[in-house]
């Protein structure tokens, strides 16, 4: 049942969305059948206005965000595109508590590009990075920083100014994944300005697979020349003169061949939707529910691993439980309530969708589960 749906870190919903992407596949699957050569007009349009709508709600500037497949892709296509010596004999910085996908090709691009790749541990017994701490690793000999701004597993939020700040401080190269606080939490690329942006539109952008983006700052970006290259990497696409390819001024360098748009196309419903929807009260329902939930925990007795403080923590909260956490899930999915878990916890972020009432089904069913 949509009222008890708490998987926004996972797959956002918003009211209508089976509909919309109907919709948009019917459409989509009309115009590309139809015996004439209105295709690519429709494509590229339609994934042009999905780039804007991102732009429109990270505040980048025109010429500086594309469409790529994966937050992972994103990472890999800013990184091959430096200047070889950018990174060599260097460190990358990273915390123990990202996307792990982005620490596996952070680690194998290490051996290839001949970086060192630093991880900030966790403390004894905590569950996510404390800002002190990665700010303690980064030193002047970091040539690029990958910060986190909200964790996958705890909901921490970073304190995004001073970390940037910092970074401005000993002059590396600064990148942010927002795809955990994107869509709820304002963010823009300009204030603090960073130099790369990654996402997904998963998540709160309530989007498909493959809809992810990279941004670049103008900067950075004249700086790279992306080894992925193909006919969409230049300025004229149709130049298709062997020995005269020039790379785009802009972001349209990190593209390569023929644009994939099926998954822009189908997260563009998602987009309109979100570009219409209230967001302060958006927000502000996600800020009650979790308040709810976090003192629901209390009442259990529950280990938090989420901060308290708002400021400090994105849409989610999360805890430790000690009964098996599949176990408890699988109970509470018979009973039309939508969670998940890793390891030991329970992952919670409510969204449009989820009614007060889901959330106090919620806590009285995890309360019966966890007394039985």
């Amino acid at each position: 049942m949509e009222d008890a749906y708490f998987l926004y870190h996972s797959i956002g919903l918003y009211p209508g969305k089976a509909t919309d992407l109907t919709s948009a596949m019917t459409a989509f699957s009309q115009v590309w059948a139809a015996p004439n050569d209105a295709q690519w007009g429709y494509l590229l349009s339609h994934r042009a206005r999905f780039i804007d709508r991102w732009r429109g709600i990270i505040h980048a500037p025109e010429g500086t965000l594309t469409t790529t497949d994966s937050v992972t892709q994103s990472l890999h296509m800013l990184l091959t595109a430096l200047p070889p010596e950018t990174l060599r004999g260097r460190r990358v910085l990273v915390g123990a508590d990202c996307f792990p996908s982005n620490h596996f090709l952070l680690t194998k691009l290490a051996e290839r590009i001949g970086f060192t790749l630093t991880t900030v541990p966790f403390r004894q017994g905590a569950a996510h990075v404390e800002d002190e701490d990665f700010l303690a690793h980064w030193t002047p000999d970091t040539a690029l920083a990958l910060l986190t701004w909200v964790s996958s597993t705890t909901s921490h939020r970073i304190d995004l100014p001073a970390m940037v700040a910092h970074g401005r401080s000993v002059g590396s190269i600064i990148g942010v994944d927002i795809t955990q606080g994107a869509g709820l939490l304002p963010f823009d690329v300009t204030a603090p300005a960073v130099d790369f942006t990654i996402s997904t539109s998963l998540k709160w952008m309530c989007g498909t697979p493959g809809a992810g983006i990279l941004h670049v700052a103008a900067n950075l970006t004249s700086r790279c020349q992306p080894e992925l290259r193909g006919w969409f990497s230049q300025e004229n696409p149709f130049n298709w003169n062997l020995d005269t390819f020039e790379y785009a001024p802009d972001i349209r360098r990190f593209d390569n061949g023929t644009p994939g748009c099926m998954a822009a196309i189908a997260s563009l419903p998602a987009l309109d939707w979100h570009a219409k929807a209230d967001h302060g009260a958006i927000l502000a329902q996600n800020r009650r529910q979790t308040a709810r939930i976090i003192e629901a925990a209390d009442d259990m007795g529950l280990s938090l691993v989420t901060p308290r403080p708002e400021a400090k923590r994105g849409g989610s909260v999360m805890m430790k439980i000690t009964p098996p956490a599949p176990q408890i899930v699988a109970a509470l999915r018979d009973q039309g309530i939508s969670t998940d878990a890793r390891g030991q916890t329970l992952r919670l972020s409510p969204g449009i969708v989820t009614t007060d009432a889901g959330v106090e089904r919620l806590c009285t069913s995890l309360n019966q589960l966890l007394r039985g």
